[in-house]
């Protein structure tokens, strides 16, 4: 009886649902700083942080779906992940977030 690397559970599902909290926090995040920064009066540069983050949870949610997929296909042949690419757009946008939150406290 050979032991396979595979697990039957729910491994690869929950690693979905993380990826797509992570996107919408920085989505509905940014968007709203965003806005309560054009409603406070701010130059255009807070904006722009807070917006770049916005698009970075955009693209890390419409990335998914094609991320579970690689990932499932990955699991399945024994072969290592590689999330390097979403991992860059979840720390681009977090760094946007904390550059923007330093930029509005500081004007």
């Amino acid at each position: 009886m050979s032991k396979e690397i595979w697990d039957p559970g729910l491994q690869s599902e929950r690693t979905r649902l993380a990826w797509v909290r992570t996107a919408v926090a920085l989505s509905t995040g940014g968007l709203a700083a965003a806005g309560l920064t054009l409603r406070a009066g701010l130059p255009p540069a807070a904006v722009a942080g807070f917006a770049l983050a916005s698009l970075c949870g955009g693209v890390l949610l419409a990335r998914t779906g094609v991320r579970f997929r690689r990932h499932q296909r990955a699991l399945h042949g024994g072969v290592p992940l590689d999330a390097g690419l979403d991992a860059l757009f979840a720390w681009l946008g977090t760094l946007c977030l904390v550059a923007g939150t330093i930029f509005f406290v500081l004007s």
